[in-house]
């Protein structure tokens, strides 16, 4: 199946992405594997025609909005994100009323159509940052409470927070971490900025995904418990066989990203479709937001 997959990629000159949550065998497959809006950076560097991205609707959009000018395709249209469901940009305009002037930061785990209303974008590993660069006093950080609160405690700056969250790290309890530090006493805590506060207290290091693959791969430590989607597992134990990582929850599986099967990948590419285009109108505004963040790093 999957030569077939790389036989039909290059055929198409299209070019497969693949989320660091994705199964391993999706992974495995994959041209290129990360973060989401490294992945459309990524992508969108390359000549490749199509972009085939294995991952779920927003992470589709953001390739879109970063090259419009290539076909996006998601392989199974209801791979969905629970938080960026949590905000619309009808919802959005209403709070930037009761907000005047308090510039809006968003995580890129959102709707396209609220990236258009919003003044920067950020990321799980640069949200303190962006923050950190703007010169109001006040700053509104939209969906995700739990990176928003972090980041308020890593700034001087006064942070409203949507009331959105990941359903995935929110409902990890701190219970539930210090079992894992109890049965794995000698391990380094990584966590997610998604995660409850009273989970990250119990953290050795917040980080992101790709912050997560970099501080493993730069540290002598043997073992790790890793406080995120666990399917950042499998490349950390493919890169790093000589370490031993352990699931900080059971409860951290995600349902939309393992929606995707190889065959979905077989069919996307022979039908080239779903594909995902975002509305010109909005993809502009989009961009403007997640440019702005590029061009501060």
């Amino acid at each position: 199946m999957k030569e077939i997959i790389r036989k039909k990629l290059k055929e198409k000159n299209a070019i497969l992405l693949a989320h660091n949550y994705q199964p391993p065998e999706i992974q495995d497959v994959a041209d290129m594997c990360g973060d989401s809006l490294e992945l459309s950076i990524r992508a969108g560097k390359t000549d490749a025609d199509i972009i085939v991205f294995c991952g779920v609707h927003f992470m589709a959009e953001t390739a879109s909005i970063v090259s419009p000018q290539k076909k996006v395709l998601l392989p199974k249209l209801n791979a969905g994100c629970p938080m960026a469901d949590m905000i619309t940009p009808e919802q959005l305009a209403v709070k930037k009323q009761e907000l005047p002037d308090v510039p809006v930061v968003t995580y890129v785990n959102s709707p396209a159509s609220v990236k258009a209303l919003s003044d920067i974008c950020c990321t799980s590993a640069n949200a303190i940052q962006v923050v950190n660069s703007l010169s109001d006093n006040e700053v509104l950080m939209t969906p995700d409470k739990n990176l928003a609160q972090y980041t308020a405690r890593h700034t001087e700056k006064k942070v409203f927070f949507w009331e959105g969250y990941c359903p995935i790290h929110h409902n990890v309890t701190p219970e539930m971490l210090s079992n894992a530090k109890r049965k794995h006493p000698e391990a380094v805590v990584l966590a997610h900025p998604e995660c409850q506060p009273e989970v990250l207290e119990l953290a050795d290091v917040v980080l992101s995904t790709s912050g997560m693959l970099k501080h493993v791969a730069e540290s002598n430590e043997k073992e790790f418990i890793i406080g995120t989607e666990s399917g950042l597992i499998y490349p950390l134990q493919k890169n790093h066989p000589d370490k031993q990582f352990y699931k900080a929850s059971d409860m951290f599986i995600c349902p939309d990203m393992k929606r995707i099967s190889l065959d979905d990948i077989v069919n996307t590419l022979d039908n080239l479709s779903p594909e995902i285009r975002v509305p010109p109108d909005i993809q502009e505004r989009a961009r403007n937001a997640v440019e702005r963040m590029i061009q501060i790093f």
